[in-house]
């Protein structure tokens, strides 16, 4: 039986108010990482976001910790070769992943960035939640069924958040939600629930807050 993957609603005021003391407190750059052994202790929850070059990634990790260039956005497609850290308070790690799915990088960057990619997600034991993040104006492509494959394959539970809801309406996002639950019911380790987001309007922030911050 597939799964109707809804979108996520919550309505808990303790859990909302916990997703934002998490992000109104202190939200720091810690390292960027190029090989495995650079990791950080796995000493606390973490979460990690994926997502295909220009998705809007990095201005949905500036939007959820409120600041405006937490994460910088590169010019150049595919340019974050490294998997960057980030504390949130003193419990929680976001880690933003390589861009992916630009076929200009070079071939032996790609593999690398696939490597230390499979590498991370099968060795992270603190690793509660991966966000994969889809345009809401194009919905799944191949790329992202790529690391999707790979998140099944590595037990690691995700959860697609829509980005740039804003640009598109309602009664086409319809038609996109569509397609994206027929791809997410082919994956094991997808999370039931769809986050829709804009990070220009603040939608959906809320609510992701909520899910990182009450993550276990």
């Amino acid at each position: 039986m597939k799964l109707p993957f809804p979108l996520t609603t919550i309505d808990d005021p303790e859990a909302l108010e916990k997703g934002r003391l998490l992000f109104a407190g202190p939200v720091d750059f810690l390292k960027g990482v190029v090989a495995m052994d650079g990791l950080p202790p796995a000493d606390r929850i973490e979460v990690c976001f994926a997502g295909r070059s220009n998705v809007g990634k990095s201005s949905l990790i500036n939007a959820l910790t409120g600041r405006k260039a937490l994460a910088r956005a590169s010019n150049t497609p595919g340019r974050t070769q490294e998997i960057n850290f980030f504390t949130a308070g003193t419990d929680h790690y976001l880690v933003d992943l390589p861009g992916y799915g630009y076929a200009e990088a070079p071939v032996a960057i790609v593999a690398n960035w696939q490597e230390l990619l499979r590498a991370y997600l099968s060795g992270r034991q603190t690793l509660r939640r991966a966000f994969v993040l889809i345009d809401m104006r194009h919905g799944v492509k191949a790329v992202d069924e790529e690391i999707m494959r790979l998140l099944d394959r590595s037990a690691v539970t995700f959860q697609v958040v829509m980005t740039k809801a804003d640009k598109v309406k309602a009664a086409d996002q319809a038609k996109v939600l569509d397609q994206v639950r027929g791809a997410l019911a082919k994956h094991p380790a997808s999370y039931p629930e769809i986050v829709v987001t804009s990070s220009e309007k603040g939608e959906g922030i809320e609510t992701l807050r909520a899910i990182i911050a009450t993550l276990e």
